[in-house]
């Protein structure tokens, strides 16, 4: 029996709850409800949670603590510390509807505090906690192939992974509950210097006359050849910038990192300045474009020349 025939078998049927139906989190709870899992759903705007029962089956709820009554397995991918915090605590909270024992389990890209935060009132209640962010963008999530890296104990995570392994292609314990979100940052780090270098690149091609698809075509093989190149560098090319993960998220993924750099002494100068950079994209007006859109930024200046 294959790893996810045998995971499918493991827990189908197994009661779920899933917080969340933006761009990540509805095809994720998708998943779920395709590998024969009972899922419900809660998602601030109800209208959103109706039309996912539609499409899936399953079970819409007005508030996270109604969604996780009866729960085996809680998942949530929201916005931010913020919307994490409305979720999980108060009376109508997620934390108030589950039955001790049960886990809870946070695909938000938030901060490494609020995952010890919010893990020390999980334990105070009895229940487990575990930071799970993702990486591999909508494309990811749509196709069930997200890299998730998670933080907890591993009795909880054990448990759990069988069900994330609905969505991930590659479920990881990276260290003690904190260390998800840590390991996500280190991922932020690399493609903010990764999409920054390959936009000067392309940019400079460009302006040297060179025939850039087919520079790329060329270099890709080769030591420059990134998951970046691959998938945005035609599309940064051509100027389309809605592939993927918008720059104001990645600013503020970027400024979990610098906080936490402030705190961990971890230097972080090129980041930093990557951070300004998109921080320009925004004042140009490119908030909701993907993150490759560096390159428009570059673009911008050289007309403003």
């Amino acid at each position: 029996m294959s790893d996810s025939a045998a995971s499918s078998s493991s827990d189908a049927k197994r009661r779920v709850a899933f917080l969340g139906l933006g761009v990540m989190g509805y095809p994720m709870a998708g998943h779920l409800a395709k590998a024969g899992l009972d899922v419900t759903v809660y998602n601030r705007t109800f209208a959103k949670a109706e039309q996912w029962v539609a499409e899936h089956g399953g079970r819409a709820a007005r508030t996270p603590r109604e969604a996780a009554d009866g729960a085996e397995l809680v998942m949530a991918c929201v916005g931010n510390d913020d919307d994490l915090r409305s979720v999980t605590l108060g009376d109508e909270g997620a934390f108030a509807g589950m039955k001790g024992g049960t886990t809870f389990v946070d695909h938000t890209t938030a901060s490494a505090n609020v995952a010890r935060e919010l893990s020390a009132v999980a334990a105070k209640q009895g229940l487990q906690f575990i930071d799970a962010p993702v990486s591999g963008g909508q494309a990811g999530a749509q196709k069930g192939t997200l890299t998730i890296m998670c933080g907890g104990e591993k009795a909880a995570f054990e448990p759990a992974a069988v069900t994330l392994k609905h969505y991930g292609a590659a479920v990881t314990l990276i260290g003690p509950v904190g260390a998800g979100q840590l390991a996500k940052m280190v991922n932020q780090i690399c493609i903010a210097g990764l999409v920054q270098g390959l936009s000067e690149a392309i940019n400079f091609g460009e302006c040297s006359g060179l025939d850039m698809p087919l520079v790329l075509e060329v270099i890709g093989k080769g030591a420059a050849a990134s998951w970046q190149m691959d998938n945005r560098g035609k599309t940064m090319i051509e100027g389309k910038f809605d592939y993927g993960f918008a720059v104001d998220w990645m600013r503020k993924d970027l400024g979990f990192c610098l906080d936490e750099a402030k705190r961990n002494g971890a230097a972080l100068p090129v980041t930093a300045l990557v951070d300004q950079f998109y921080g320009d994209v925004q004042g140009l007006g490119g908030n909701r474009f993907d993150t490759s859109s560096l390159i428009w930024r570059l673009r911008q200046l050289k007309r403003a020349d």
